[in-house]
Protein backbone atom coordinates (compact mmCIF):
# COMPACT_ATOMS: atom_id res chain seq x y z
CA UNK A 1 0.00 0.00 0.00
CA UNK A 2 1.38 3.39 -0.84
CA UNK A 3 0.48 6.95 0.32
CA UNK A 4 -0.38 9.28 -1.59
CA UNK A 5 1.26 12.84 -1.35
CA UNK A 6 -1.94 14.29 0.38
CA UNK A 7 -2.00 11.40 2.63
CA UNK A 8 1.54 11.85 3.95
CA UNK A 9 0.89 15.83 4.79
CA UNK A 10 -2.21 14.46 6.71
CA UNK A 11 -0.37 12.47 8.76
CA UNK A 12 3.13 15.02 9.28
CA UNK A 13 0.32 17.93 10.44
CA UNK A 14 -0.93 15.12 13.13
CA UNK A 15 1.84 14.78 14.71
CA UNK A 16 3.12 18.07 14.16
CA UNK A 17 -0.09 18.92 16.16
CA UNK A 18 1.12 16.37 19.25
CA UNK A 19 4.34 17.73 19.47
CA UNK A 20 3.37 19.58 22.98
CA UNK A 21 1.26 16.90 24.48
CA UNK A 22 3.39 15.59 26.90
CA UNK A 23 4.78 18.63 28.20
CA UNK A 24 0.66 19.46 28.86
CA UNK A 25 0.00 16.27 30.28
CA UNK A 26 3.08 16.86 32.44
CA UNK A 27 1.91 19.99 33.54
CA UNK A 28 -1.48 18.73 34.67
CA UNK A 29 -0.04 16.41 36.96
CA UNK A 30 3.23 17.63 38.23
CA UNK A 31 1.28 19.69 41.10
CA UNK A 32 -0.35 16.87 42.18
CA UNK A 33 2.30 14.55 42.42
CA UNK A 34 4.65 16.73 43.89
CA UNK A 35 2.10 17.51 46.35
CA UNK A 36 1.89 13.72 47.19
CA UNK A 37 5.32 13.42 47.25
CA UNK A 38 6.01 15.61 49.89
CA UNK A 39 3.14 14.37 51.81
CA UNK A 40 4.81 11.30 52.37
CA UNK A 41 8.13 12.84 53.29
CA UNK A 42 5.96 14.80 56.00
CA UNK A 43 4.25 11.99 57.28
CA UNK A 44 7.87 10.27 57.17
CA UNK A 45 8.98 12.77 59.39
CA UNK A 46 5.79 12.73 61.74
CA UNK A 47 5.95 9.36 62.16
CA UNK A 48 9.76 9.19 63.27
CA UNK A 49 9.19 12.09 65.02
CA UNK A 50 6.36 9.81 66.84
CA UNK A 51 8.94 7.28 67.90
CA UNK A 52 11.65 9.61 68.68
CA UNK A 53 9.31 11.84 71.01
CA UNK A 54 8.26 7.95 72.96
CA UNK A 55 11.46 6.82 73.41
CA UNK A 56 12.68 10.41 74.92
CA UNK A 57 9.49 9.96 77.16
CA UNK A 58 10.58 6.58 78.34
CA UNK A 59 14.14 7.39 78.73
CA UNK A 60 13.30 10.97 80.42
CA UNK A 61 10.77 9.37 82.74
CA UNK A 62 13.35 6.80 84.21
CA UNK A 63 15.04 9.47 85.46
CA UNK A 64 11.68 9.67 87.68
CA UNK A 65 11.27 5.88 88.41
CA UNK A 66 14.84 5.34 89.51
CA UNK A 67 15.01 8.54 91.84
CA UNK A 68 17.85 10.42 89.81
CA UNK A 69 15.19 13.42 89.14
CA UNK A 70 14.81 13.68 92.90
CA UNK A 71 18.15 13.97 93.67
CA UNK A 72 19.13 16.56 91.02
CA UNK A 73 16.24 18.52 91.78
CA UNK A 74 13.99 18.35 88.96
CA UNK A 75 11.21 20.54 87.76
CA UNK A 76 8.97 20.91 84.91
CA UNK A 77 11.63 22.85 83.04
CA UNK A 78 14.24 20.77 84.21
CA UNK A 79 12.02 17.70 83.19
CA UNK A 80 11.19 19.49 79.46
CA UNK A 81 15.17 19.99 79.06
CA UNK A 82 15.75 16.38 79.78
CA UNK A 83 13.37 15.53 77.32
CA UNK A 84 14.77 17.62 74.63
CA UNK A 85 17.94 16.74 75.24
CA UNK A 86 16.99 13.12 73.85
CA UNK A 87 14.81 14.55 71.14
CA UNK A 88 18.11 14.07 68.62
CA UNK A 89 17.77 16.07 65.34
CA UNK A 90 14.06 17.31 66.78
CA UNK A 91 16.49 19.03 69.76
CA UNK A 92 16.55 22.46 68.33
CA UNK A 93 12.75 23.86 69.12
CA UNK A 94 12.05 20.92 71.79
CA UNK A 95 11.61 23.60 74.46
CA UNK A 96 8.95 25.51 72.99
CA UNK A 97 6.96 23.02 71.00
CA UNK A 98 6.69 20.31 73.97
CA UNK A 99 4.28 20.02 76.83
CA UNK A 100 4.94 17.89 79.78
CA UNK A 101 2.34 16.56 82.74
CA UNK A 102 4.05 14.21 85.19
CA UNK A 103 2.01 13.54 88.14
CA UNK A 104 1.08 10.85 90.74
CA UNK A 105 -1.95 8.60 89.81
CA UNK A 106 -3.90 6.77 92.40
CA UNK A 107 -3.93 2.93 90.95
CA UNK A 108 -3.42 1.70 87.34
CA UNK A 109 -7.27 -0.97 88.24
CA UNK A 110 -9.56 2.03 87.02
CA UNK A 111 -9.64 4.20 84.32
CA UNK A 112 -7.16 7.16 84.79
CA UNK A 113 -9.63 10.25 83.65
CA UNK A 114 -8.66 12.24 80.38
CA UNK A 115 -5.44 14.55 80.97
CA UNK A 116 -5.69 17.41 78.62
CA UNK A 117 -2.72 19.29 77.57
CA UNK A 118 -1.76 22.23 79.88
CA UNK A 119 -3.07 25.49 78.94
CA UNK A 120 -1.43 27.85 81.43
CA UNK A 121 2.54 29.11 81.04
CA UNK A 122 3.71 26.10 83.46
CA UNK A 123 4.16 22.61 82.64
CA UNK A 124 2.89 20.24 85.84
CA UNK A 125 5.55 17.90 87.89
CA UNK A 126 5.02 15.81 90.96
CA UNK A 127 8.12 13.44 90.75
CA UNK A 128 6.52 11.36 93.51
CA UNK A 129 8.28 9.56 96.13
CA UNK A 130 9.16 5.85 96.49
CA UNK A 131 6.88 3.28 95.25
CA UNK A 132 4.07 5.99 93.85
CA UNK A 133 2.11 4.98 90.79
CA UNK A 134 3.13 7.65 87.84
CA UNK A 135 2.12 8.81 85.11
CA UNK A 136 4.45 11.14 82.61
CA UNK A 137 2.43 12.38 79.42
CA UNK A 138 4.21 14.62 76.75
CA UNK A 139 2.82 16.83 73.84
CA UNK A 140 4.47 18.14 70.90
CA UNK A 141 3.26 20.18 68.44
CA UNK A 142 4.70 19.13 65.18
CA UNK A 143 4.36 22.18 62.03
CA UNK A 144 3.00 20.49 58.74
CA UNK A 145 2.76 22.27 55.43
CA UNK A 146 0.67 19.86 53.80
CA UNK A 147 -2.94 20.71 53.89
CA UNK A 148 -4.54 17.08 54.05
CA UNK A 149 -2.04 15.88 56.17
CA UNK A 150 -3.57 18.21 58.98
CA UNK A 151 -6.94 17.25 58.62
CA UNK A 152 -6.32 13.83 59.15
CA UNK A 153 -3.84 14.20 62.00
CA UNK A 154 -4.82 15.47 65.69
CA UNK A 155 -4.25 19.16 65.78
CA UNK A 156 -5.54 22.18 64.34
CA UNK A 157 -4.63 24.40 61.55
CA UNK A 158 -1.16 23.57 60.33
CA UNK A 159 -0.04 21.69 63.37
CA UNK A 160 -0.09 17.94 64.74
CA UNK A 161 0.04 17.20 68.10
CA UNK A 162 2.23 13.92 68.87
CA UNK A 163 1.21 12.58 72.49
CA UNK A 164 3.56 10.17 74.48
CA UNK A 165 2.84 8.54 77.31
CA UNK A 166 4.44 6.16 79.90
CA UNK A 167 3.12 4.74 83.36
CA UNK A 168 5.15 3.25 86.14
CA UNK A 169 6.15 2.70 89.80
CA UNK A 170 8.82 4.89 91.15
CA UNK A 171 11.71 2.22 92.51
CA UNK A 172 12.70 2.48 96.29
CA UNK A 173 15.20 5.00 96.18
CA UNK A 174 17.20 6.61 98.79
CA UNK A 175 19.08 4.75 101.90
CA UNK A 176 17.82 1.17 101.84
CA UNK A 177 16.69 -0.28 105.13
CA UNK A 178 18.96 -2.99 106.49
CA UNK A 179 17.58 -6.54 106.08
CA UNK A 180 16.23 -8.12 109.39
CA UNK A 181 18.15 -10.63 110.73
Amino acid sequence: MRLSVANLRRLQRRRRARDGSAAVEFAMIALPFLMMLFAIFELATVITLDSVLENATIQTGRLVRTGQAESQGFDAVKFKQALCDRMNVFRPDCVNRARVDVRVVGNFSNPIPPIDQPTGPDDPYNGGEPGELMLVTVWYRQPVLTPFLSKGTSGSGRETVLTATTAFRNEPWGTPTPLAG
